[in-house]
């Protein structure tokens, strides 16, 4: 593993057979993995190039099973690392060697639908799309989708805040969340929101959404559900060049449209995707688009007139609307499946994420191509071009000495290349430990001091997933102490408790 974690505590792992009798009393059955053999599974998440043994798997079942594992890790200084289904990109639910790993794969129930109220409660452990399974019967659905969705878990989503291809215009989780329940690492159970539009105070849901474990762990969700537009259409155009379809993208955005879905692939992701689902994709150009267009008919029938003459004068080579529901499906379908099918092309490869302003997309890729050029590894640009979040999938094979740390370098100057474009590090996958010592790139050390208090607001030992999001790992004492200058206190006057 060539990420550095926290160091290992020898007291915690001698006391590992003590650990494991406790947790099995508190979850019995086989709710506590402890051999290397079963754990082996746990050992990462979607980032596979990170590996490492946690020092036991608890499964509970029940908040209260959650509430007192967490109360038993704060008393006895044993680090917690909460986990879904561990499609997290950005290594979120890595274990640590001298914690446990917390799975929530046990909380899989949809626990009440009110369609007059648009809302679903569920546990985290329910995978976003089994959300909209659960609902579509009345014609409704949930609207992140992303690409993992037939995996990912509601819990992983808030944890990472995770968009999806139709986003641009309904939101990401933060906008289709109304309220959790939420376990403190004391053990506390704490309820944020609820099925009400708004709650009274400090925006703590939105604290909680994307904070990558490190807050928390959620045990019960209410979500907006939605629904489903009466008629929806997707476009599907090509053009000569990256640069010519980001051109695209500002205009239809410029021009005051918001499409349902607004998706780019390069040549090279959309011929991998063809040779593997087959969807009528043209491969005579260098990108295509895909756009959804939804609302009534004959607000879509409007919407394609635009957006198809702005499309021509960009220069688009091909266009096709969908006719049907199954050819629309089936345009998303290639979307959907970019990131297996590259890898059919490629023994491995790494899924980056960074957000950057609309208009600066022809740049950003012109750059993109020259790194590749520099770092001598093909790059398959796949993202959700409408929120200027990309996903640059870096092509390298790990059984070549030195690959992997180059496709590492390049992943890390497209981050910086973002940053400096004025965008940020992240869209949706999370800073986890793959962004985490970027985060100087774009925050200063206040910045990140400050983000290091809240989290000593509700995890006053740095308990829970430790090692992620901050590439300084200070002690809440350390950032709570008074600087003295001179043996005189800063503003004397101001009360002190």
């Amino acid at each position: 593993m060539s990420v550095t974690m926290p160091p290992r505590e020898d007291a915690v792992l001698a006391r590992r057979d003590e650990i494991v009798a406790a947790l099995r009393r508190i979850v019995p059955g086989e709710g506590v993995i402890a051999t290397e053999r079963e754990m082996r599974p746990y050992e990462s998440d979607g980032l596979t190039a990170y590996r490492q043994l946690p020092l036991v798997v608890v499964l509970p079942s029940t908040t209260e099973q959650v509430s007192q594992v967490l109360r038993y890790c704060h008393d006895a200084g044993v680090k917690v690392v909460p986990r879904g289904a561990g499609t997290s990109l950005s290594g979120g639910a890595l274990p640590l060697g001298d914690g446990v790993l917390l799975g929530m794969a046990k909380f899989n129930r949809v626990r009440s639908i009110d369609f007059a109220d648009r809302v679903a409660v569920v546990e985290p452990g329910v995978t976003n799309l089994a959300v909209t399974k659960a609902v579509e019967h009345a014609g409704f659905y949930y609207a992140p989708d992303p690409s993992s969705q037939i995996a990912c878990t509601i819990g992983g989503n808030i944890a990472e805040n995770s968009g999806g291809v139709h986003c641009l215009k309904y939101g990401l989780t933060t906008n289709n969340v109304l309220g959790c329940e939420l376990v403190l690492m004391t053990g506390e159970v704490v309820r944020l929101g609820g099925a009400h539009l708004d709650a009274g105070g400090y925006d703590l849901l939105g604290i909680v959404t994307g904070s990558e474990g490190l807050l928390g762990v959620v045990t019960e969700v209410t979500v907006r559900i939605l629904q489903k537009p009466e008629t929806a259409r997707a476009m599907l155009v090509g053009f000569g060049s990256t640069e010519a379809a980001g051109d695209c993208v500002g205009r239809i955005i410029a021009a005051g449209i918001i499409p349902g879905g607004m998706e780019m692939m390069d040549r090279l992701a959309t011929e991998a995707v063809e040779q593997f689902v087959h969807a009528g994709y043209p491969l005579a150009v260098e990108a295509i688009l895909i756009v959804e267009l939804d609302g009534p008919r004959v607000e879509c029938d409007h919407l394609i007139e635009q957006v198809s003459g702005i499309a021509r004068d960009c220069g688009a080579l091909t266009l096709r609307v969908s006719t049907s529901e199954e050819e629309r499906l089936l345009f998303w379908a290639g979307r959907k499946a970019a990131f297996p099918a590259v890898g059919r092309i490629s023994p491995d490869y790494y899924c980056m994420d960074g957000t950057i302003p609309r208009a600066k997309l022809p740049y950003v890729l012109q750059r993109t191509r020259a790194l590749s050029a520099q770092y001598g590894l093909r790059c398959a640009n796949v993202f959700h071009a409408g929120d200027g979040n990309l996903h640059p999938l870096i092509l390298y094979d790990a059984n070549q000495p030195g690959e992997l740390e180059r496709a590492e370098a390049f992943g890390a100057d497209i981050l910086r290349l973002c940053v400096e474009v004025g965008g940020v590090l992240t869209g949706e996958h999370g800073v986890g430990v793959e962004k985490r010592d970027l985060m100087p790139t774009m925050f200063s050390d206040i910045d990140l001091a400050h983000q290091q208090r809240l989290k000593c607001a509700f995890d006053q030992k740095g308990l829970l997933n430790p090692g992620k999001v901050f590439p300084v790992l200070s002690s809440c004492a350390e950032l709570g102490r008074m600087h003295v200058s001179g043996g005189r206190l800063a503003f004397p006057d101001i009360p002190r408790f």
